[in-house]
């Protein structure tokens, strides 16, 4: 390479035709290396040599052959080695179980290999050697090994083709999410996690010492959606970690997941909210079919509604004890979805009209009844998956209801500065992706449906 580059050096000072045929006689020089194809292209490919790339998913043989199964994020293919090739065989014979790979060989046809195709190894090059697995990529049985000890492997356990398929459902889903808002004319706006207060009621919520003083943990991008729309931005969305401190230990909570969020100007009530959320669902569920994933059903339009009243009053002829008036168990949202599910054949279902209890100070109250807010939660097979409502937008009563909720006025100072300057009436509406993959692809666990979870007691890995 330094004599390329004296060479170089000293044609720079020849004409034009010298220098070009200089740098071309480099160019020429170098060692080009094979392009690398995807397993899933391996057939088109037929009687021609190719490299790949991927882990080593299995290694079996006898004493004149050797099949070796690998694996990309595209599938697998078998790969062959006899041993006519003494150093190639023994090389092989040296490669454990998820060591990552670079295979160069011919692609033939073979209809008693899985998929109908194999590789006649040529060359094998060792990348990266595997030690002995913690936990197997290929398992007998879904219980052979422990959640827990999955989760301190993570990086391993999602090499699983199943769990490969939880974040290529999620990718397609968000893809389907903002083909929505960029046909609508949405603006993508990024928030803080740091705050200067809890952007809910105070409660469950992370203090993290920022300097000389106290930031919270954001557990919801709301004040700044709001924020944005009295800056006249009228349509917004969001994208981005939200935390909660709840010590909840079950498999439909995270301290951290991540939210979808988004807010609209010039609203007064909540069917203009759900008819917004009915479209962006669709348009998530279309391109999961559209990227031929996984099996789908696409929701119809109007999603089942019903008011917070009513649902109480279905749940009380079937028997379901209820622990609040003001929300819904666990239990009852379960059996709601399964009455609805059965009478209206539909997954989803939209309640309203939540009683001011169990609402934050800043939903919108109606003005025959000051008791019940306009607001609404959306379940998706027996688990709540948004919570939405109209804003209050008036400064004097905004403040009037955070005093009713107990709230203190001095901490939210700046939140009410949004709108002492004009500001639109809005609404919009949270929503969590993980409880919609959860329940799409029937996890056990919302912590499956995430990358790294975090929750009471994982800060690893």
């Amino acid at each position: 390479m330094l004599n390329l580059l004296n060479q170089y050096k000293n044609n720079k000072s020849n004409n034009k035709n010298n220098q070009k045929t200089s740098i071309k006689t480099i160019k020429n020089n170098h060692n080009i290396k094979m392009k690398r194809t995807q397993i899933k292209q391996i057939k088109e490919h037929i009687s021609k040599q190719i490299c790949i790339k991927g882990f080593v998913q299995k290694i079996r043989g006898q004493s004149k052959i050797k099949f070796l199964i690998l694996r990309d994020i595209t599938g697998t293919i078998q790969c062959i080695c006899t041993s006519k090739d003494e150093s190639l065989f023994e090389q092989i014979s040296k490669i454990t179980p998820e060591s990552v790979v670079s295979i160069i060989g011919l692609v033939k046809e073979e209809k008693q290999a899985p998929s109908g195709v194999e590789l006649k190894i040529e060359k094998i090059e060792i990348l990266s050697l595997s030690e002995d697995l913690p936990i197997q990529v290929i398992e007998k049985n879904k219980t052979e090994t422990t959640l827990p000890k999955r989760l301190d492997y993570r990086w391993i356990d999602i090499r699983k083709t199943d769990k490969l398929k939880i974040f290529q459902v999620w990718t397609s889903l968000e893809i389907g999410m903002r083909k929505y808002f960029e046909k609508e004319k949405f603006m993508q706006i990024y928030t803080p996690s740091f705050m200067s207060t809890p952007s809910e009621s105070g409660a469950e919520v992370f203090e993290v010492k920022y300097f000389e003083t106290t930031a919270y943990l954001s557990q919801s991008p709301q004040f700044y959606k709001q924020m944005a729309l009295a800056g006249g931005f009228e349509k917004v969305f969001v994208v981005g970690p939200v935390f909660r401190a709840e010590k909840s230990n079950t498999t439909r909570h995270l301290t951290q997941f991540t939210g979808w969020d988004f807010e609209v100007s010039y609203v007064d009530e909540i069917k203009e909210l759900i008819d917004i959320e009915e479209d962006m669902i669709i348009s998530c569920f279309k391109q999961i079919e559209i990227d031929k994933l996984i099996d789908i059903k696409i929701p119809q339009k109007p999603f089942p509604t019903i008011t917070m009243k009513q649902a109480k009053e279905i749940l009380k002829l079937e028997k379901i004890k209820s622990e609040k008036d003001y929300d819904l168990s666990p239990e009852e949202e379960r059996k709601l979805s399964q009455i609805i599910e059965k009478k209206f054949k539909h997954e989803f279902v939209f309640l309203t009209d939540f009683p001011t209890q169990g609402r934050p100070f800043y939903h919108k109250r109606y003005d025959e009844d000051k008791t019940l807010t306009k607001s609404f939660d959306l379940l998706y097979k027996g688990i709540e998956i948004t919570t939405g409502a109209i804003r209050e937008h008036k400064l004097e009563i905004l403040k009037k209801q955070a005093i009713d909720k107990e709230m203190d006025l001095e901490s939210l100072e700046q939140y009410f500065e949004f709108f002492k300057y004009g500001c639109p009436p809005h609404g919009g509406c949270g929503l969590g992706p993980e409880r919609i993959i959860m329940k799409l692809l029937d996890l056990e666990t919302i912590k499956e449906a995430t990358l790294l979870p975090r929750d009471v007691t994982r800060l690893t890995p």
